[in-house]
């Protein structure tokens, strides 16, 4: 091919990138382009949203380490769909790669671009770069796609080959200059605001992820120890840069194989595996909403949309509670005046959180799926929508209905000393740690001794969880009538 048109959305690297290496490896010419595109950012809420702010710095890093490479990125504002076709007729080009992407608005998208650029004898090449494994290289002896995630990680452990996790390489071709490229817009050109982004330690593009990295590769040895507590340092943190593709998941999980991931008994190997395994439940999620594209609506169990979720100005009221922490369960409020202000939230508390809307307050788990897709800087709806069916008992390998998460035993479990809870909830400060996770439970000397009234410097419990037990089992027994909890 003479010249090829590299479309980034997804992937902001120029290196370990594969439609990009492709293109290199098979065109005389290539070169790259990003789209802000308007049916995206149109619906965002906030003119000061990270995400776009991460994206537009991200495109910076990148720009640059195109122009050292002999090319340069050319950024457009509008409707991607037909902002590609347009760019590729004006470069004249004879290809269009892209990385894969397999959610079902850009699977929609690209269809139409595709057909566009068919239509002007223009070909159009999607590659896999997101996932390791996709499309039906991990499939049931039946060939079917798995619905159940530990024989679709044994599958895909027996799948893997060196090939798929090696970093693809860009070499051949040349990086076209391109005289029209003018660099990245700023925000305001696109309608958007500086953010917090910095003030919150957030550093975008190549650079950013390679510092996440290098830091977890020091403690990777104890994150199945240290995973669960969010007061503790103990994940990675390469969400936001997973979700951007500003860093390569080829690379992460041959960090994780590096480190003994495969090999049980070495050394720092368990905390390697159990990462693994979430880079794995990644790629699990990713396949399940390509091949399931109904769960972005509806449960993924049909049987389980019969649930009557709880209306009215009441339920209206607890979901309001629910998303501005005033729930009265400290480590829930805490995880939600976390995501509030920061965009991020550990895992464990998007598990409890997520368990207390829809079991504790009945409440339909589409609306905190939504609440998190507007606040979270690493949104990705496959992970989204996987995690929130997984704690309804919705989805696909579920948290069983009828395990449901004790806020309070939660959080003596996974914040015993209430270090995370002080740090999002400063009125609790004072509050012996021994009532730090149910401060209801205080006598009224003991709340005046510590200068923390209940009703009045923090809210009494929302609902009795144990009450509230029995009205989920009470509301899934519509899916489950006969079986007992």
């Amino acid at each position: 091919m003479n010249s090829i048109l590299v479309w980034f959305r997804r992937d902001l690297r120029d290196n370990d990138h594969t439609a990009l290496g492709e293109a290199l490896r098979r065109g005389r010419r290539v070169y790259c382009a990003f789209v802000f595109d308007r049916e995206i950012l149109d619906r965002l809420a906030r003119a000061e949203d990270r995400r776009v702010e991460f994206i537009r710095e991200s495109l910076v890093e990148l720009d640059l380490a195109l122009r050292a490479r002999g090319g340069a990125m050319i950024v457009r504002h509008g409707w991607a769909g037909s902002e590609i076709p347009l760019l590729a007729r004006e470069l004249r080009v004879s290809a269009v790669f892209v990385n894969r992407d397999y959610e079902p608005q850009a699977k929609q998208r690209d269809a139409a671009v595709r057909a566009a650029l068919s239509a002007d004898g223009i070909a159009f090449e999607s590659f896999k770069d997101q996932a390791v494994l996709d499309g039906d290289e991990v499939l049931t002896r039946a060939g079917r796609p798995y619905t159940v995630f530990t024989p679709y990680r044994k599958a895909w452990l027996k799948r893997l080959t060196e090939d798929d996790w090696q970093p693809c390489q860009s070499t051949g071709g040349c990086l076209a200059a391109t005289p029209g490229a003018g660099g990245v817009p700023s925000l305001a050109a696109i309608g958007f605001a500086a953010s917090d982004l910095r003030s919150l330690g957030f550093v975008p593009g190549m650079s950013g992820g390679r510092q996440l990295l290098a830091e977890f590769q020091g403690r990777m040895a104890r994150y199945r120890q240290q995973r669960d507590y969010p007061a503790v340092k103990g994940v990675s943190y390469l969400s936001v840069h997973l979700r951007f593709g500003t860093v390569s998941i080829r690379q992460l999980v041959a960090r994780a194989i590096a480190a003994g991931a495969l090999n049980e008994g070495a050394e720092g190997a368990e905390g390697a595996a159990t990462w693994l395994a979430e880079l794995i439940w990644r790629d699990f999620y990713f396949m399940i909403l390509d091949r399931f594209p109904h769960v972005t609506e509806c449960a993924f169990k049909p049987a389980y949309d019969a649930i009557a979720w709880e209306q009215g100005p009441q339920a209206e009221q607890a979901f309001a509670a629910w998303t501005t922490g005033c729930t009265g369960y400290p480590l829930v409020d805490a995880a939600m005046r976390q995501i509030n202000r920061t965009g991020y939230m550990h895992n464990r508390l998007r598990m409890l959180v997520a368990s207390f809307l829809t079991k504790d307050l009945g409440i339909d788990w589409r609306q905190g799926e939504a609440y998190f897709a507007c606040q979270l800087n690493d949104f990705d709806l496959s992970a989204n929508n996987g995690g929130w069916q997984w704690a309804a008992s919705t989805g696909c390998d579920a948290q069983p209905y009828f395990r449901i998460f004790n806020p309070v035993t939660q959080s003596e479990r996974f914040d015993p000393g209430g270090r995370f809870i002080r740090r999002y909830l400063p009125e609790l400060a004072g509050v012996p740690d021994k009532f730090i996770h149910a401060p209801w439970r205080m006598s009224w000397p003991e709340q005046l001794a510590c200068g923390v009234c209940i009703g009045r410097d923090t809210p009494p419990p929302l609902v009795e969880h144990d009450q509230a037990r029995l009205r989920a089992l009470q509301r899934y027994a519509v899916v489950k009538r006969g079986e007992v909890p």
